[in-house]
């Protein structure tokens, strides 16, 4: 299974959230609303936190990071795209964040949860999605290719 977390995931886990909501409220349970908007950020809050440890058994393997042996120095702007709900956005974010202070690049992040226009105007169908010039890296990614990606200026070696 491919390590990218897919736009209905992200959609579909608030679209839960949102129903449940509706319905407890429709039928007057404002307490058991409360609570189940609670129960599902606790629970998305967990699953993100512990998704690397829980990776394997999910069927996404081992997503531990292989350290970046060569960083050169890059001027080139890298945007991240990600989403609220995304196991992957973190892991990748932080790679970002630790190449960016070896490398020097341009690092901007966009959430696009609330944003469908950006993923129909990019064509982004799952997240996260690192862009460098017009290329894009999509899914999870080690150290070493974020850096080497970067570094070639979005072509992938």
């Amino acid at each position: 299974m491919k390590q990218q977390c897919h736009i209905t995931f992200v959609y579909g886990s608030w679209l839960i959230l949102l129903c449940g909501l509706a319905f407890l409220l429709i039928h007057g349970n404002v307490l058991q609303a409360v609570l189940w908007v609670g129960f599902i950020v606790l629970f998305l809050w967990l699953y993100v936190r512990y998704f690397p440890s829980l990776s394997r058994f999910m069927g996404y393997g081992s997503v531990a990071d292989q350290p970046a042996t060569e960083a050169p120095a890059s001027s080139t702007m890298v945007i991240l795209y990600t989403g609220l709900g995304c196991p992957f956005c973190p892991l990748v974010k932080r790679r970002l964040q630790e190449l960016q202070s070896r490398m020097g690049f341009e690092l901007s992040e966009m959430d696009i949860t609330l944003k469908p226009d950006v993923l129909i105007a990019k064509g982004i169908r799952a997240l996260p999605v690192v862009e460098v010039a017009e290329a894009r890296w999509v899914g999870n990614a080690t150290s070493e290719q974020l850096a080497s990606f970067i570094a070639s200026n979005g072509e992938r070696r």
